[in-house]
């Protein structure tokens, strides 16, 4: 679809806030000295890797399963996701006491499939496609459409748009005087949800999405405005952000966000092992790619307030030995 048949506003957005209020943790906005130095500007990182499940994504995934008809939920829904987006719907699906199927690519890290499976427990039934992300998204509608059930999107959806923007509602009620924001640019919806907030809390402040060089289609498509299907797809430490993107999460970010930044996966990986060093913070690939963009001099910070989003820590625990090992 072009657009989303609603698109969310901030009023939207301070709905999920105010719902998700005391049923998901208000994470911390912390100062960081040691990027604040490497910038020449104020730097301060919004750490949803401290959030329940251990990413932004059970806002959205809560949200979004806490508005479905008790009838909806009785006749099933289905999911798909890297692994953070599943974690949270697990959680509600519990809550809930509804039955739900997920689906993951095969290369979801262990201990995202292990946390899907503890949170869900009887409620959850976790489907490991043979395939990337957009393989198993596809399988994943399909056995919704057979079965008459509620697929539920992990980005291109308004009411999960609306609750990951509440990250940006609470950066920038705690930091109202941030000019730039990096926020990671997987799907689309945290980096529009931040948009949003920003529009109507900040609106000085600019927006930049950024995303690997391995799964960049945001990077190829944002110059024309349209999605180009022609962009790199390999395996990436930035799990998170792999795969491609619908035009109406393009087209909605046209409105608000500012820009993309490219980042190299060296660069990521030097980025997880700064957070460690630097603020003793277990950030996945996803999470770390806004302290990717800064280290590497890629985000036009120009002596503004800089605020990052962290999004996430859910990282396999040898894939972290491995990267401290060697960037340490």
């Amino acid at each position: 679809m072009e657009r989303l048949p609603v698109e969310p506003t901030i009023t939207d957005v301070m709905k999920a806030s105010k719902f998700l209020r005391n049923r998901v943790r208000r994470t911390p906005a912390e100062y960081s000295f040691a990027l604040s130095e490497r910038a020449g500007a104020p730097v301060v990182l919004k750490l949803d890797n401290q959030q329940i499940c251990g990413s932004f994504k059970v806002r959205g995934a809560f949200y979004k399963m806490f508005s479905l008809s008790r009838e909806t939920l009785e006749r099933g829904v289905v999911t798909c996701s890297s692994g953070n987006h599943a974690q949270g719907v697990a959680k509600a699906a519990a809550e809930l006491r509804a039955k739900s199927w997920i689906y993951v690519p095969d290369v979801c890290p262990e201990t995202k499939k292990t946390a899907i499976r503890r949170l869900g427990g009887e409620w959850v039934e976790l489907v490991v496609a043979n395939g990337d992300y957009d393989f198993a998204e596809g399988e994943a509608r399909a056995f919704a459409a057979e079965r008459g059930m509620t697929f539920i999107s992990p980005f291109e959806d308004s009411d999960v748009i609306a609750g990951q923007g509440t990250a940006g509602v609470e950066f920038l009620a705690d930091e109202p005087d941030i000019e730039l924001l990096l926020v990671p640019a997987g799907g689309g919806a945290l980096l529009n949800g931040t948009a949003i907030a920003a529009a109507a809390l900040a609106p000085k402040a600019e927006v930049w999405g950024v995303q690997s060089e391995a799964s960049n289609p945001w990077v190829v498509s944002w110059g024309s405005g349209k999605v180009d299907g022609e962009f790199t797809l390999a395996p990436t430490i930035a799990d998170g952000l792999s795969g491609a993107i619908p035009q109406s999460m393009l087209s909605l970010a046209k409105q608000r966000v500012t820009g993309i930044i490219e980042v190299t996966e060296r660069e990521i990986a030097a980025a997880i092992a700064f957070m460690h060093r630097e603020h003793h913070q277990q950030v996945e690939g996803a999470g770390a790619v806004g302290v990717a963009a800064l280290l590497a001099g890629k985000a036009p910070i120009n002596g503004r307030k800089t605020g990052i989003i962290i999004s996430g820590g859910n990282i396999d625990e040898e894939k972290l030995l491995s990267i401290l090992e060697e960037y340490d």
